[in-house]
């Protein structure tokens, strides 16, 4: 079953004991069955580090607005009008930009290359390597829960290639976790990420699947999930046998107060991003979807809504393996210029993410994070629940694309997919949904204020970018396959 596949009202036990307790989860100071002080005192500990990495002391709750004294739906950022969310699939920070020079990549060694490495289980080591083609290998890497888990491997990073591909087998990643590409497999893409300010402190939102990150994208949770849907018994069936988010998602909120949105969708209803929330979402879902092809017509009329969200053809335009990367980044091209062009430009605030590491390296170990609410993990049996909600996922890139971005600027400050939503809920001043888009950073460090507040564009047009690198020498790889990954002369003993 495809991993994207929406099972409208399925039903499916759920063996109790991949539930975890419900302490990974909690957020108050309730007592579990050994001892009540040393669960609040663990919670407590987590809560303050989670807070520490964010540069907060204080913790907002669900429910609550940026600026409380203000009505909730009322403009706090007015000049930016449109706020559209193209969010990619599968790539970390260090393999798409790794080899930016720009931020917090690769460190290099005299000759140029990376000097990071993973070690294989016979003691072998896989190096850092240039991908041969834009063509990725079907099947692996692996960002399930167990082996994104064990690829951190509390904190050292170093199992991207020798852990399992999922529960239950013995075949391991291998070492194309840590093939990375350039700019000159990706022209376009550097080229934007050159200009327009980037963010390396950008983590998913949990060391798990895509499906579970968008979760996060849309209410700020994953209610349990940890799996895509139709992964087994550990993955979370769309709200027939979970737990729903207890304030419902963003788009509740855009339509309880009168903001406009839309969701351009590929495929609908299977490829809609609101649908995996189908309980909340799929009526208002049908009314506020439009065709993807309908986003550049109405890009050129002038004719956006407040709020998009971009859902593009997952099976060839997201770069997901075992896809060529640079027909997603062609896609991308057509977005950015479609919005240069329009009249709209000098209002629009454009991001751009990928849901999760897809397996790849990357050598920042994901950080504590904010439980968002009282819903613990569901896993695959005999899986362990690590952390619970309580750490971020590996990095992944992040670009801000606005006539007030930010020039010559790499955001340090740490983020993650419901960073976007504290963004929209400052923008209109809406209420948080959980705990962690409460306390979320909300992406303004990509964006000047005070030119913004003086109506004075930084970017007053889009900027000449390179074209993309969907050339026909990169494209004949989708023909005649990935080449040899990882290359031999990558490993040594």
């Amino acid at each position: 079953m495809s991993r994207r596949r929406f099972i409208a009202g399925a039903a499916g036990a759920l063996a109790v004991g991949a539930v975890g307790p419900g302490v990974l989860g909690a957020l108050d100071t309730g007592a579990d069955a050994r001892s009540g002080q040393a669960s609040a005192t663990a919670t407590a500990e987590s809560r303050a580090a989670a807070l520490r990495v964010l540069g907060r002391t204080g913790l907002r709750v669900p429910g609550s607005r940026a600026y409380p004294n203000l009505a909730a739906g009322i403009d706090t950022l007015p000049g930016i009008d449109h706020v559209v969310v193209l969010m990619m699939e599968n790539h970390s920070y260090d393999d798409m930009f790794g080899m930016l020079r720009r931020g917090d990549g690769y460190t290099l060694d005299a000759k140029g290359r990376p000097t990071a490495s993973n070690p294989y289980p016979d003691g072998s080591i896989q190096h850092a390597f240039h991908m041969p083609t834009t063509c990725q290998l079907p099947g692996t890497p692996s960002q399930e829960w167990l082996a994104s888990h064990n690829a951190y491997n509390n904190g050292a990073n170093d199992g991207f290639v020798s852990t399992p591909i999922s529960s239950g087998t013995s075949e391991i990643v291998g070492g194309v976790a840590m093939g990375y590409w350039t700019g000159d497999d990706l022209p376009f893409t550097y080229s934007l990420a050159s200009k327009f300010p980037i963010g390396d402190r950008f983590f998913c939102s949990l060391l798990g699947q895509t499906d579970p990150n968008r979760r996060y994208l849309i209410a700020g949770t994953s209610a349990g999930m940890t799996d895509d849907i139709g992964e087994g018994l550990g993955n979370a069936l769309p709200d027939a046998s979970l737990p729903l988010p207890a304030n419902g998602t963003i788009f509740n909120q855009l339509d309880l107060h009168g903001i406009t949105w839309t969701n351009y969708v590929t495929s609908y209803p299977l490829g809609a991003t609101p649908n995996l929330f189908p309980t909340t979402d799929a009526v208002t879902e049908i009314l506020h979807y439009k065709p993807f092809s309908q986003f550049f017509d109405d890009a050129a009329a002038g004719a956006l809504p407040a709020f998009t969200l971009l859902d593009e053809d997952y099976s060839a335009q997201s770069q997901e393996n075992p896809q060529n990367i640079v027909v997603g980044e062609a896609m991308m091209a057509q977005v950015v210029e479609a919005l240069g062009a329009s009249p709209l430009w000098g209002q629009t605030l454009l991001i751009i993410n990928w849901d999760e590491h897809g397996g790849y390296y990357d050598h920042v170990p994901p950080p504590p994070a904010l439980v968002p609410d009282l819903i613990p993990p569901i896993v695959q049996l005999g899986e362990s629940w690590y952390d619970g909600f309580a750490r971020y996922g590996f990095r992944v890139p992040s670009v801000v694309v606005s006539p007030y971005a930010k020039r010559d600027h790499v955001s340090h400050v740490v983020y993650d997919h419901t960073s976007i939503l504290a963004l929209i809920e400052r923008k209109w001043n809406l209420p948080a949904l959980t705990y962690r888009d409460a306390n979320a950073n909300d992406l303004t460090d990509f964006l000047d204020l005070k030119a913004l507040a003086r109506q004075d564009p930084t970017f007053p047009k889009l900027p000449r970018l390179a074209a993309p690198g969907n050339t026909a020498a990169a494209l004949a790889c989708s023909v005649n396959g990935p080449g040899t990954v990882p290359p031999p002369d990558s490993i040594s003993d």
